[in-house]
């Protein structure tokens, strides 16, 4: 385990990112091959997000790795486990909700990423991280009221700011806060399912679109964002247990179903307002 992040820490340093790309692909097929597909996952996504930022890398790594890399993904998105489970759940859960209740059950889990997010911007070129906080409360009054026309650009420029991330050398190069009493948190722990950066940008991408449409033409509501801060890759890259026996993970799930009994007991915007308040003050 040492030599393996020994080897990974070298190619960051050395901005070798097709040998980066090529690393995380062997550990995943490793981790594949033998059965373990919570790793599987977390080191074929990562292959992927690598060799898929920059043109310059994508076109040095090999065609054959690129298919295989991505036709063992298309079978682990089949396979019975959390990083699939969680999110069949959720949009079963949201049947049952109508198009506002979806909004929010997602905007109450995106409240749980402040602080980490606060934290992370301190990294160099992470700043725009810390914004999510105004960001997510100018969503929620705009749920009661018309936003102001500068309000709905800055929503607009951090939507594009969260997608750019995903794209940057930033995202996967190494950076990362430490954590008390844990292993660090890496900036590309945030890479698990369809990547917290993305499920930012696409909550937001819709909810503008949602905001500008006509009436009766609104966007659907889409529930990625209401798993966003279970940080699966996080336990899965630092810890030994399966994912539905790390007590952390259960504590996000048992906050994601709370939160969905909540929402549906009736909308009380004070006491909305006042769960997510609290939930900004979590640790990270």
């Amino acid at each position: 385990m040492e030599n393996q992040q020994e080897r990974l820490q070298e190619l960051e340093k050395r901005q070798d990112w097709p040998g980066l790309a090529k690393a995380y692909y062997e550990l995943g097929c490793q981790a594949m091959d033998q059965g373990r597909l919570e790793q599987a996952a977390l080191w074929l996504h990562r292959a992927d997000t690598v060799y898929s930022a920059q043109d310059e890398t994508y076109e040095a790594v090999d065609d054959q790795l690129i298919d295989d890399c991505s036709d063992r993904i298309g079978q682990l998105e089949e396979a019975p486990m959390l990083y699939n489970q969680i999110p069949e759940r959720i949009e079963q859960a949201a049947e049952e909700m109508d198009d506002l209740l979806v909004r929010l059950w997602g905007l109450l889990s995106l409240s749980r990423l402040v602080p980490l997010m606060n934290r992370l911007s301190q990294l160099p070129g992470c700043q725009a991280l810390n914004q999510l906080d105004w960001v997510i409360d100018v969503v929620l009054r705009s749920f009661q009221a018309p936003i102001t026309q500068e309000q709905f650009d800055l929503l607009s420029y951090h939507c594009n700011a969260f997608y750019d991330l995903t794209d940057s050398e930033l995202f996967y190069a190494g950076g990362q806060i430490d954590v008390p009493g844990g292993a660090p948190f890496q900036m590309f722990d945030l890479n698990g399912m369809m990547g917290t950066y993305l499920e930012l940008n696409g909550y937001l991408d819709n909810h503008l679109r949602w905001l500008t449409a006509q009436t009766g033409r609104e966007p659907q509501a889409e529930t990625g964002a209401v798993s966003c801060a279970l940080l699966l890759d996080y336990y899965v890259r630092v810890g030994d247990l399966p994912l539905d026996q790390i007590p952390q993970v259960q504590a996000e799930l048992d906050r994601i179903w709370d939160d969905y009994r909540f929402l549906q007991s009736g909308v009380i915007w004070s006491q909305v307002a006042q769960r997510m308040a609290d939930y900004k003050k979590m640790k990270p």
